[in-house]
């Protein structure tokens, strides 16, 4: 099923929304440090969420069919989990690779999907590779973005840097499609071949989330129904950006002045006008 291109009044509120789910990664920066809970970090963000910016969590109790409920305001995927983690007692250790993944929804509905990796204390020397190649395969996935282009053009990008590097792609999860509702059409693989799946136009907007494993590709799901880790027990990275299609080219909607700059790999890939201009917070 082809995606719709959303409209002007739609890509406002997409701004909006991803902005702010932005600024929720923004604030809770400073409290991702040895000895913290992940649940008290879930706390943090709820709470943010719910009384600073007026949104909704958009995973708390979110339970697609075949699926328990989900009970975090936020994912929380530590080292060797791909994706879905559950907040709760885990205490943070100096070492530890964190993705934290957030979607607030506004009032008038739209939702800011975005995920950032969390290096706690000192990380190793491989945790910090992993990070830096998956923030990379992010990029080169927004830079093969603009008007004409295929999605296969997207997930070629970043299946070749990431097994460049040595490293493998998850193929069970994908980004999406996403507006006033949480997941849509298009499905964004992040490996493939050029010029092959949909054609990009103008208005479309989804998330490019590539999730990358250290060791194989292999998935293996715990009994929560929800915490997907690599089947190996190696360690998985994860990045995560909502971009609109543009007419010149790509916009990076979930950015904030928080939020990391654009690795130098991509700058000259990347049209004027991807990165908005950010007053300082």
């Amino acid at each position: 099923m082809a995606s719709t291109p959303k409209t002007p009044e739609e890509i406002e509120g997409m701004r909006v929304a991803c902005r702010l789910g932005s600024e929720v990664l923004d604030y809770i920066t400073p409290f991702v440090k040895p000895g913290v809970t992940t649940g008290e970090l879930d706390r943090l963000a709820y709470e943010y969420m719910v009384n600073v910016q007026g949104t909704t969590p958009a995973t708390l109790n979110y339970a697609p069919p075949g699926y328990p409920p989900f009970p975090g305001s936020i994912c929380t995927s530590l080292n060797d989990v791909i994706c879905h983690g559950i907040p709760g007692d885990r205490v943070l250790k100096s070492g530890d690779a964190l993705n934290i993944d957030i979607t607030p929804i506004t009032k008038d509905g739209y939702h800011g999907d975005n995920s950032r990796m969390f290096l706690v204390g000192e990380p190793s020397i491989m945790a910090r590779r992993l990070s830096e190649i998956t923030f990379e395969c992010m990029w080169l996935g927004i830079a093969a973005v603009k008007p004409g282009k295929r999605l296969g053009d997207i997930g070629h990008a970043i299946q070749q840097h990431a097994e460049k590097a040595g490293y493998s792609v998850v193929r069970e999860f994908c980004g999406h499609g996403v507006g006033r509702v949480f997941h849509e059409e298009p499905q964004v693989l992040h490996y493939g071949r050029p010029g092959t799946l949909e054609e990009l136009k103008p208005g479309m907007i989804f998330t490019i989330e590539p999730m990358i494993n250290a060791g194989r590709r292999d998935i293996k799901e715990m009994p929560d129904g929800w915490t997907i880790k690599t089947k190996d027990r190696s360690l998985s990275a994860q990045w995560e950006h909502t971009v609109l299609v543009t007419e010149t080219g790509v916009e990076v909607l979930t950015m904030s002045a928080g939020s990391p700059p654009p690795p130098a790999i991509v700058l000259p890939l990347l049209n004027p006008g991807a990165v908005p201009t950010l007053a300082a917070a």
